[in-house]
């Protein structure tokens, strides 16, 4: 009987290699700005059927998020205050504290950052810089096309 323990696991110790996940991201995203009209990120939002997208500075650092959920606060909020929210900007609803990841992270370290959250994306930066974003669809599209060639 052995107990010494599990022995964690690291990029040098697992059994297979995974792909990195700047192999998988998607590169062509939509971001907004602080200061654009949350009208627009809405329209923006619904146009391009996405549940949300980062919030970037002039310098493609990431500085918040907008979500589907951020934008329902828009109608609660002009509703209990019985004001239009047309004046209003991403900054005030988007959320300013955001995970990402890495471009050196790889499949199995994503895969288990969304077992562990409840984010649908995560942003994916170099240097600090956005370069991309990975859903939970990327990472289960590049497990069903490593089951096709690796196991």
């Amino acid at each position: 009987m052995n107990f010494a323990g599990r022995r964690k696991e690291t990029p040098q110790t697992r059994a297979m290699s995974f792909p990195t996940i700047d192999k998988i991201m998607a590169r062509d995203e939509i971001t907004l700005t602080p200061d654009q009209p949350i009208n627009d990120a809405i329209t923006v939002l619904l146009e391009h059927k996405v549940t949300g997208a980062p919030v970037l500075d002039k310098n493609r650092k990431i500085i918040g998020m907008i979500t589907e959920k951020d934008c329902l606060r828009v109608l609660i909020d002009s509703a209990y205050h019985n004001m239009p929210f047309s004046d209003k900007n991403v900054s005030v609803y988007m959320s300013p504290v955001v995970k990402t990841v890495t471009t050196e992270h790889d499949l199995l370290d994503v895969a288990n950052e969304f077992l562990t959250t409840n984010f649908r994306k995560f942003p994916v930066v170099y240097k600090g810089t956005l370069v991309g974003q990975v859903s939970r669809r990327d990472v289960l599209r590049a497990i069903a096309e490593m089951n096709n060639t690796t196991w």
